[in-house]
């Protein structure tokens, strides 16, 4: 990776780079990504402020990585980039299948009943994610000569205790058989490790990191490489939150991102604390190197927890961000609601993407005995190409705990969401199926073309707090079941 130092900026005249055409290398303390004026509303820009807020050790630097070092691609303009978050167009991939040292293609799939609906297994015997492996973020990108998938999730090792959780990169040419890394990537085109925790003391991001959603800002008249990936992803930090709880839950409220995992067979809950997860932002022009972008937060994150007595005064956690259109992002987060002791998911809008406002919860507790009757927790959003609407899979908690996968839809993404159905569309595995403890963390893909389908990736966890990533099918385009992938139908 080669980078490349833009000409600095007056300190009287914000300089304005085009991020779609132009090399991004300016090492700036504070970043500003802003919609354009109405005379071009539809391509990206950087404005680097007169006077940016000093911080010792923070520096942004979006830096151009090519394949060959000194290489320039950046001699096309645009006037009609559009950012997509589901764009069939991808910013960058290897043209030939991955061949590296350091990667490795994901653990064989066992034939047998046990593993039906696993694609994403633990990674080798000291890999950086052979402990735990989940928040799949999936992405399909089509061109005139392939199909190629990008998976994004969090893992981390066995090899030191305690280890932070970091965000890894796998690819696939069918979204079923992976190609992944033991380590930390190393070239443009490599997969495995991608970005760890921040080093520095006063960050949101300091204990864990978890992917929520990649927006891919692209389009059709620049070269492929000048596009930009923007990842949403949750930072835990080491602040503990208190709360008393009065033994209503049956299950441990500490570090819900941990489902089956903490305290496994284990009667003795630390119940009364979670670690504080707040909202970030970091941007990649090949999916694979990223820059930390600051938010208004004086940690870094993109805003903070709400007031004493609002629904998320805990934390912030699952990000998932959709591009309605032109100056018009949403996010959905969820956090805990102390007042009615039910996980709930909310909704904050943005115009640059960078600058929130929240506009309250949408979904709450389902009924009583219900797989959610005790909330939901990391929605992921997509609008149907087909009718307009706006579908939500979100895990379920229930009274004992217990996580499932459901599906909510809304006219607009707004407002009006009501859940598909009362019962779970995707439930745990019976007996000693590998997720037969919970499933959680789903991502939905929808499969347009030839094949009339969804699919959805989620988190599973089985015996002894085994984590993995499956895979289920919905029946053409019903959503209201899914089974979990098992073969090819040829």
């Amino acid at each position: 990776m080669e980078a490349t130092q833009s000409p600095a900026a007056s300190a009287s005249t914000l300089k304005n780079v085009n991020v779609f055409a132009t090399s991004i290398s300016k090492k700036l303390t504070t970043s500003i990504l802003t919609w354009p004026s109405s005379t071009n509303p539809k391509v990206l820009h950087l404005y680097a402020p007169k006077n940016p807020v000093q911080r010792n050790n923070t520096f942004l630097s979006l830096t151009r990585c090519s394949t060959k070092p000194n290489t320039n691609t950046n001699s096309e303009t645009d006037q009609d980039s559009t950012p997509e978050s589901n764009s069939n167009q991808e910013p960058q991939y290897p043209s030939t299948p991955i061949s590296s040292n350091d990667s490795v293609p994901s653990n064989s799939l066992p034939s047998q009943s046990l593993s039906r609906g696993l694609v994403f297994d633990l990674g080798p015997s000291n890999s950086w994610d052979d402990k735990e492996i989940g928040s799949p973020v999936v992405k399909r990108f089509l061109s005139d000569e392939e199909e190629r998938w990008y998976m994004w999730y969090h893992g981390n090792s066995g090899q030191n205790e305690g280890s932070a959780d970091s965000i890894g990169l796998a690819v696939s040419s069918n979204g079923i058989h992976w190609e992944r890394g033991v380590g930390p990537v190393n070239s443009s085109g490599g997969v495995g490790l991608v970005m760890k925790c921040s080093q520095d003391w006063w960050a949101f991001d300091t204990t864990s990191i978890r992917p929520g959603e990649v927006v891919v800002m692209s389009s059709s008249k620049v070269r492929a490489s000048s596009a930009v990936y923007w990842l949403y992803y949750s930072g835990f930090s080491s602040e503990k939150v208190d709360y008393t709880d009065d033994d209503s839950l049956d299950f441990s409220l500490e570090n819900p991102e941990r489902f089956c995992l903490d305290n496994v067979n284990n009667g003795n809950f630390d119940k009364g604390k979670i670690l504080k997860s707040l909202p970030g932002l970091a941007m990649s022009q090949d999916g694979r190197h990223w820059a930390r972008i600051e938010g208004e937060h004086h940690s870094g994150a993109l805003f903070d927890v709400g007031s004493e007595r609002e629904w998320d005064s805990m934390f912030i956690a699952g990000p998932r961000v959709v591009f309605h259109g032109n100056s018009d992002l949403r996010m959905y987060y969820h956090s805990f609601d102390v007042e009615s002791g039910q996980f709930g998911i909310g909704i904050a809008r943005s115009r640059d993407g960078i600058n929130w406002m929240k506009l309250g919860r949408i979904i709450g507790g389902g009924k009583m005995s219900s797989f959610d009757e005790f909330g939901a927790i990391n929605a992921c959003v997509v609008r149907n190409k087909k009718d307009g609407k706006y579908l939500m899979a979100y895990e379920g908690v229930a009274a004992d705990g217990k996580r499932s996968i459901g599906v909510a839809v809304s006219p607009d993404g707004l407002k009006d969401w009501r859940r598909f159905q009362d019962e779970a569309v995707l439930e745990p595995s019976v007996k000693d199926g590998w997720d037969n403890k919970g499933v959680g963390s789903p991502c939905l893909v929808q499969m347009d073309g030839e094949v009339d389908e969804w699919r959805l990736y989620y988190r599973g966890v089985g015996i002894e707090g085994r984590a993995g990533i499956g895979m289920a099918i919905s029946q053409g385009n019903d959503v209201s079941s899914f089974r979990r992938w098992t073969g090819f139908h040829l």
